[in-house]
This record gives structure tokens, sequence and C-alpha cells, in this order.
């Protein structure tokens, strides 16, 4: 079987299978909305606070809730065959094993996009970046090319830690400690560049961000899929 066959293969079972059970999607789609929900009680209306400190808080909140949701999204990419006892058979697939990675890849980036492109307007929303009748028109075509373009760096990294924590018992605490150091200048880049696009537009700094996040994934996609018959095999 052809690498390109056996992405494409394995992303459609996962995606079936999420389709059919979709205990998944909700369960994450579950944990981004009470994300979003008490750290909009918990942060208050944006009355008082300047437009620029209220982009900076938007672009927080929506970014730790899909952090936390890649987590959760991740965390089942490779358990389903483990508890199966069918990951052996997984990893006999007669292509390359970066294959597999990048398959699993697909499945998990895939609803993660759907979360994330129902959370950017709500989470703006939710901080009054936009809806009001004064508020300018926001970038929308720029944020969500930010928005998929994090998320492919949030679940590459995810689901590259989810095979390396398989088979371990306590994988769903050890996933996100494991994989949120790594994250962290990635979350730090996507905050800053919403946030600038949410308050200036495309700016200098917002293009060197957008450098920054485009070179975090093409590192990332190659790292991970080089490591990942080491991280499955060990």
């Amino acid at each position: 079987m052809s690498a390109l066959n056996t992405v494409w293969t394995v992303a459609a079972k996962d995606l079936t299978l999420a389709g059919r059970t979709r205990d998944v999607l909700l369960a994450t789609a579950f944990y981004v909305a009470l994300v979003l929900l008490v750290q909009g009680f918990a942060l208050g209306a944006p009355d008082g606070r300047s437009a620029s400190a209220t982009a900076n808080l938007a672009a927080g909140v929506v970014w730790t809730a899909l952090t936390l949701a890649s987590a959760v999204a991740a965390g089942r990419a490779f358990s389903a065959e483990a508890e199966a006892g069918a990951l052996e058979q997984l990893l006999l697939y007669p292509a390359p094993l970066a294959a597999v990675y990048l398959g699993k890849l697909l499945g998990v980036l895939l609803p993660l996009l759907l979360i994330g492109a129902a959370t950017l307007p709500l989470g703006l929303g939710l901080f009054g970046v936009w809806g009001g009748e004064d508020q300018p028109p926001l970038p929308w075509l720029s944020l969500y090319g930010v928005m998929a373009l994090g998320t492919v760096g949030l679940a590459a990294t995810s689901t590259f830690y989810s095979s390396l924590t398989v088979n371990l018992r306590a994988r769903e605490a050890l996933l996100p400690a494991l994989a949120f150091p790594l994250l962290i200048p990635l979350v730090i880049a996507l905050v800053r560049i919403t946030a600038t696009l949410l308050s200036g537009g495309w700016t200098a700094e917002a293009w060197a961000w957008a450098a920054f996040l485009l070179a975090f994934n093409i590192g990332t996609l190659v790292l991970a899929a080089w490591l990942f018959p080491y991280a499955v095999e060990g």
C-alpha cells in the first residue's frame, strides 16, 4: 500500500468512527464551551478595558480553549486501537509508519478545525471584540487562516505525544504534561498574531509571528513524522 493511500485510509477510518460515535467531538466541544463560559464569567465584561487589552484577552481565551481541546481530541487518537488490541496490526501496514502518523493527524485535525471554526467567533463575541453596533469589521479571512495554521500545530504536537503515551497507564495526564511545554511558543505566537490582527491588522509584528507559526508547523510535522516509528515502538 502506498504512503498516500495509507494516510487516507487511516484518516477515513478515524473520521468514520468519530462520525458514528461522536463521543470525542461532543466531549471536545463541551470542554471548549465550558472553558469559554468559565473564563467569560471570571474575567467579566469588557467595560473599562482598552481595545488593545480586550483583544489580548479575547485572543488568550480562545487559544487557551483550543490548546486544551487539542489534548482532549488527540487523547483518543491511538487509545481505541490499543484498547481493542489492534495497535500492532495498525503498525504493520505495508507503508511507512510516518504515513500512519499523518493519517492519525488528519483524523484529529479535521474535527478540531470544525470546533475551532465555531470557537473563534464565539470567543471573540463573548469578550465584545465583535458584534456591537460600533464595532469595526474584523479581518475574518485572516483570523480563520491563523486559526487553521495554529490548529495544525496543536494537532501535530498533541497527536505525536498521544502515540508516545498510548501504552502508559496515566496517558490522559501525561499527554498534556508532555505536550504543553512544547506548545508554549506556539500559543504565545497565536495569541500575539490574533491580538494584533484584532487591533491593527497585518503589521510587521503580525507577519513576524506568522513566519514563526509557519516554521513551527513545518518543523513539528517533519520531526514528528520522523520520530513517530521510535515513539510507537519504544
